[in-house]
């Protein structure tokens, strides 16, 4: 009996006569991202108090997560089993198999009938997504944190076939000029997973604050997470590493790599107010306390400023098991490096033409560290200028130029303009619509 799984998913495709949007047939379905294929039935799965919920041994996680997102609203202390093949009726079957489709890691098919929903993928991750999936399927009550009376928990008669279109699906939170709390954080993780992304860009330090504890230098958190206003008032906080640890592994829950942000050369007023001396006029500065451009970054020609990053960078890959590293490389002013010693000094022992190929040295060095740790450096479109890093991913965010360029020359690209991609801007410039419509892929690239 064990296709009879794969079976039955091929004998509800077969009984399907048309595919045909779920709006169109006036079920009022609407799942975001909308999946690759999906075909509507007549008739629900009435989810009830007697409800099982079968699963692969390997899958036991993801039917616990979806038992998790069942009980608060509805009441119902669903009875888990292990499946040993066998359909019953007025069962929810979770199975891990390679026997029908192959979606590849994220993809999963569900298929919902009157008497069952089978939710099937090749990795956990496409089960974890394939939940995502059902808990939209259900009244919207699923999602409220105490028992709902006098709601009828049915899940239309779908069959769904879907996979990603992108292997990154990412939201970048920033930390720094906002504190959010660890709970904050949380949220955003299961928000992130409620709509299938698999990637948490953390901005973790910046010119008004650093956030993120690093034990060899303790003023970083004791200093640089908090800024002073003119009255007087001071605001911020910081992570410690056991919160850090804490997040990531929750995030891991959720299928979701977390990507530090550690910025540099620029956006570095936090750091370089602790330690000075990593700077090219030797300060004294304060925490940021403006949005902007900070003319002070980190000194290019100062041996000190590598050790210190290095040192910073040796601490923060122990907490992130994740494959990239985001080295930021945006907004550096080259106003102090031009009047440097060490950094002109540096130019020319290096054989650098100028200010920005400096930078691009900068990079370059800081991303074979960072390689030697089996990490690899993601960075904001600058690290173009002076010469691309040879295994950097490059973020665009001014535009989809830098993407184009960077994927021109052979790298991986993250499209992140900041006219589709930045939720800080007002709705009547960046709207739902418009975001939700944007194709991250340029047209020179197809």
């Amino acid at each position: 009996m064990k296709n009879i799984f794969a079976i039955l998913i091929l004998s509800i495709l077969i009984l399907t006569v048309v595919t045909i949007s779920a709006q169109e047939k006036g079920n009022n379905i609407n799942i975001i991202p909308k999946p690759k294929s999906i075909v509507v039935n007549e008739g629900t799965f009435n989810l009830n108090p007697l409800t099982k919920i079968y699963y692969k041994n390997e899958a036991k996680q993801i039917a616990e997560y979806l038992n998790q997102i069942i009980s608060p609203s509805t009441g119902f202390d669903l009875i888990m089993k292990v499946w040993d093949d066998k359909v019953e009726d007025n069962s929810i079957i979770i199975s891990l198999s390679n026997s029908l489709t192959n979606f590849g890691k994220e993809g999963y098919t569900l298929a919902v009938n009157s008497n069952n929903v089978f939710l099937e993928a090749s990795e956990l991750n496409g089960l974890f997504y394939g939940v995502q999936t059902l808990r939209q399927l259900l009244p919207v009550e699923i999602e409220t944190k105490v028992k709902v009376d006098n709601v009828e928990w049915k899940i239309p008669c779908v069959v769904i076939l879907d996979e990603p279109e992108f292997i990154w699906r990412g939201l970048n939170l920033d930390c720094c000029r906002h504190f959010m709390t660890k709970e904050f954080v949380k949220r955003y993780i299961d928000l992130l997973a409620y709509h299938k992304f698999n990637t948490l860009h953390w901005h973790l330090t910046e010119d008004q604050a650093w956030r993120i504890e690093i034990k060899k230098y303790p003023e970083l958190t004791k200093k640089g997470a908090f800024r002073t206003y003119d009255d007087g008032s001071v605001y911020g906080g910081f992570y410690t590493q056991e919160d850090i640890k804490e997040v990531v592994a929750y995030a891991q829950s959720r299928f979701i790599n977390v990507v530090p942000e550690i910025e540099m050369p620029g956006h570095s007023t936090a750091a370089i107010s602790c330690y000075p001396e990593i700077s090219c006029t030797g300060g004294p500065f304060e925490v940021g306390t403006f949005w902007g451009i900070y003319y002070d970054i980190y000194c290019a020609g100062n041996e000190k400023t590598f050790q210190f990053l290095e040192n910073v960078i040796n601490e923060v890959v122990d907490l992130f098991p994740g494959k990239y590293i985001h080295i930021g490389g945006d907004e550096a002013p080259k106003n102090r490096w031009k009047e440097c010693p060490k950094c002109q000094q540096r130019i020319n022992d290096e054989n650098l033409k100028d200010e920005h190929e400096l930078q691009s040295y900068f990079v370059k060095r800081m991303e074979k560290f960072i390689n030697s740790k089996g990490k690899q450096i993601i960075g904001w479109d600058e690290i173009l200028e002076g010469g691309l890093a040879p295994e950097a991913t490059v973020q665009s965010w001014r535009g989809v130029k830098g993407a184009i360029d960077a994927a021109k020359q052979g790298h991986d690209v993250i499209v992140s303009p900041t006219s589709h991609c930045y939720f800080d801007y007002p709705v009547d410039v960046t709207d739902m619509q418009k975001v939700y419509l944007f194709d991250p892929v340029p047209a020179e690239l197809t």
